[in-house]
Formats: C-alpha cells, structure tokens, sequence
C-alpha cells in the first residue's frame, strides 16, 4: 500500500537533500584532506556510493527513492497507462520537492564546513564532451533501474544503482551527475562537486536526452514487466473499460 502523498513528497526532499549533502560534504572534506584531485575525486565517489545505497534502503519503501526528476519522469511515462502506476499528480509533486531538497542540501553541506550558505560555483562544465558524458551516464542509470523492475530484481536497487554511481564517477568525464536535481542543488556551492549556473541547463539537456535514451534501450530490450503482464492478461477481452478495481 502506498503511503500518502505527502510523506512520499517529503521523503523525495529529504532524501535528494541528504544526497547532495554527501556529495557536496564529502567533496569539501577531500578537498581539505588532500590535494591530489584523484584521490579527492576516490573519496567523493566513495561516500557517494555508500550514502547513496543507504538512502534507498532506507526511503525506497516510502517513495520509490527517485531522488532524480529524470527517474520521475521515466517512471511517470512507462506508468502513464497503468492505473497503477506513476499519476502526473505524483510527478508534478515529486519534482519541485526534489529540488528544493537539493539546494537545501547543498546550503547544508557549507554550513557544515563553515562555507558560505550560498555561493554560486564558477566551475564550468559546459564542453561537448561533458554533455556527452551525461548523456551516457543518465541512459544508463534508466536502463539500469527500469531494467531490474523488468527482470523482477528490483530488490537489488540500493547496491546496483549505487554501484554504478561509483563507477560511473570513474569512466565518464562529468563524474556522471545524472540527475538534474543535483545539478541545480551543485550550482549554489563553490566547492569541489560545485558547477557553473551557465553549465546547468546543457547538463539537464544532456540528462533528458540520456533517460530517453534509457527509456528506449529499455522498450527494445525487455519485455514488459511481469507485473503489467499479468495485468494484461488478467483482465478479460469481452469487458469494455473494466475498474481500476479489476486490474489488481
């Protein structure tokens, strides 16, 4: 049973918050550590990827741990026929609080290290290259999240999407932001994970055309959910527009 809107609202905020707040915190931290960008760069992913997976065990069984407009709107348009699935009501609330738990997340890691509450970053992120990068690194975090629901391993979510947040820290040139969420919320920082306001809307660009990309990988490789094929099948052919009530 899914719980009322407005928890699942607030743990959509809380969580995108704490998230940022990891990989903004955590950047601050290697940058005060160690000079050395790569190992400042290991540290980053590493408390990413150990945050990350902690705050889908955690707010998953309250709201599905989005945490990502991009994964909102992928779940909202593989659900749009399902009346089970993701309402454009449940989007059009996710989404803002999505970003405000960013930005609030980003104040609260300056805050924590004595840093200015709000500084927008002057790192510029806006070559092809990088937009590139979050192309491929948002396709594959669709692929990925939706894939598991498709092959009914969706229980596996927390350790795989954290696991290929680390990695894709590794092998793509933008440190995969992947979420446009957190790359608002990274504007209003001027730390290590900071990015330029100039940079922020080809990075979204970027991140959409990558979940439908994801999106579309997804439809010509796996077959519906089991779920939704039940459905199909569930529902008899001779009864025209059956009930909500029916599709269970």
């Amino acid at each position: 049973m899914k719980a009322p809107l407005g928890r699942r609202v607030a743990a959509e905020a809380l969580g995108t918050g704490l998230l940022v707040a990891v990989v903004v915190g955590s950047g601050i931290q290697a940058g005060e550590l160690s000079h050395d960008v790569g190992v400042q760069l290991l540290a980053n992913s590493l408390a990413t990827v150990f945050g990350l997976g902690v705050l889908i065990l955690l707010l998953g069984p309250v709201s599905g741990a989005h945490f990502n407009p991009a994964v909102s709107l992928a779940a909202w348009f593989t659900g749009r026929r399902d009346p089970d699935g993701f309402p454009l009501r449940d989007l059009a609330a996710y989404v803002p609080a999505q970003l405000a738990g960013a930005i609030g997340g980003a104040v609260l890691a300056d805050a924590m290290f004595a840093r200015p509450l709000v500084r927008f970053s002057a790192h510029d992120r806006s070559a092809g290259h990088l937009l590139l990068a979050e192309v491929v690194a948002t396709a594959g975090l669709i692929m990925l999240i939706l894939g598991l629901d498709r092959v009914g391993r969706a229980a596996l979510a927390p350790a795989a999407v954290a696991s290929y947040i680390g990695a894709a820290y590794w092998f793509t040139s933008s440190t995969s932001f992947a979420n446009p969420a957190v790359t608002v919320g990274r504007a209003f920082t001027d730390t290590f994970a900071g990015i330029a306001p100039a940079s922020v809307g080809p990075f979204i660009a970027a991140q959409l055309l990558g979940a439908a990309l994801g999106l579309a990988a997804v439809a010509v490789i796996h077959a519906p959910s089991a779920t939704s094929a039940h459905r199909e099948t569930a529902v008899p052919k001779a009864e025209p527009e059956p009930r909500p009530a029916t599709l269970s």
